[in-house]
C-alpha cells in the first residue's frame, strides 16, 4: 500500500502545474482507474493533493509543509542557482540543475538565456528515466556497470521512441565516456538539443547534472565543442562546492 501511494504521488507530480486526470495517474503510475481514484480520495482527504477547478489532480497543501520542514537538510539549489545562471549568461541558452531520484533525474532549476527562441522540453518538477534527455545520460553514464545493466532492462521506447533502445542508449553513454559530456540529438523533441554533464558528491557518485538545452541550428559542432567544454567546468566547480557544502 506504501509503495502505491508513493507511486501516485510520484505520477501526480510529473503533471504539476497543469493537473492530471484519473486516468492519466493511472496510466502513468501503472495501476487500475478504480485503485487509483480509491487512493487519490483518500490522499485529497490529508491535504497531500489536491484539486484545480476543472477536476484536475495537483499535489496538495501538506507535501508543500513537509517540503519546507525537509529543505534545509536537502536543498541544494542555492548553491547551484550561480551556476545554472552564469551558463544560461555565457551561452545565451536554456540552462538547468537536475537531480537524481532513483531512477529518474528530476530538474530543480532552470535559467533562460538571452537568444529568443527557446526549447520548452525541460522545466522545473519534470522527470526523466536515467538515460533519457542529456542529464539522464550524463548521470547514467558514470554509474556502476551493474545499475546500467538495470537501467537498460527497462523498455523506454514505448514512452520515448526508438531511439531509446538499450542498444542506442549504450552507444550514447560510450560518447558520453568518451567527450566527457551528453548530447541529446533532438531525441525527445525534433529540433530541440541538449548538452548535459555530471555532478559529483563527495563519494564520487554522479548525483546531479548541469544541461544546457536550445535549437538545433545553435547546435553545431563547433558551439557544440565549446558549450560543452564551459559545461564540464562549471560541473567540475560545482561538484567542489557542493563537497565543501
Amino acid at each position: 500500500m506504501v509503495g502505491r501511494v508513493g507511486t501516485v504521488l510520484r505520477a501526480v507530480s510529473s503533471f504539476e502545474p497543469t493537473g492530471a486526470t484519473t486516468s492519466a495517474v493511472a496510466h502513468l503510475a501503472g495501476l487500475p482507474r478504480p485503485t487509483t481514484h480509491r487512493l487519490l480520495t483518500s490522499l485529497l482527504d490529508i491535504g497531500f493533493v489536491d484539486r484545480d477547478r476543472n477536476g484536475g489532480w495537483l499535489l496538495g497543501p501538506e507535501l508543500y509543509l513537509m517540503g519546507e520542514t525537509a529543505a534545509p537538510r536537502y536543498d541544494v539549489t542555492q548553491v547551484a542557482q550561480p551556476f545554472v545562471r552564469r551558463l544560461a549568461v555565457a551561452t545565451g541558452e536554456s540552462a538547468f540543475f537536475s537531480t537524481r531520484r532513483g531512477d529518474e533525474t528530476v530538474c530543480l532549476l532552470r535559467e533562460d538565456g538571452s537568444f529568443p527562441i527557446r526549447s520548452h522540453v525541460l522545466y522545473e518538477g519534470i522527470r526523466f528515466p536515467l538515460g533519457v534527455a542529456s542529464a539522464g545520460l550524463a548521470i547514467a553514464s558514470f554509474l556502476p556497470p551493474r545499475e546500467v545493466e538495470h537501467l537498460l532492462s527497462t523498455d523506454l521506447t514505448g514512452a520515448y521512441g526508438a531511439a531509446h533502445t538499450p542498444e542506442a542508449i549504450r552507444a550514447r553513454i560510450a560518447q558520453t565516456q568518451r567527450l566527457g559530456y551528453a548530447v541529446n540529438p533532438g531525441l525527445i523533441v525534433e529540433g530541440s538539443w541538449g548538452l548535459g554533464a555530471a555532478v559529483f558528491d563527495h563519494a564520487g557518485e554522479p548525483r546531479w547534472a548541469l544541461s544546457l538545452t536550445g535549437i538545433e541550428q545553435r547546435f553545431d559542432d563547433e558551439r557544440r565543442q565549446a558549450m560543452g567544454e564551459r559545461l564540464l567546468q562549471e560541473a567540475h566547480d560545482l561538484s567542489t562546492a557542493l563537497r565543501a557544502r
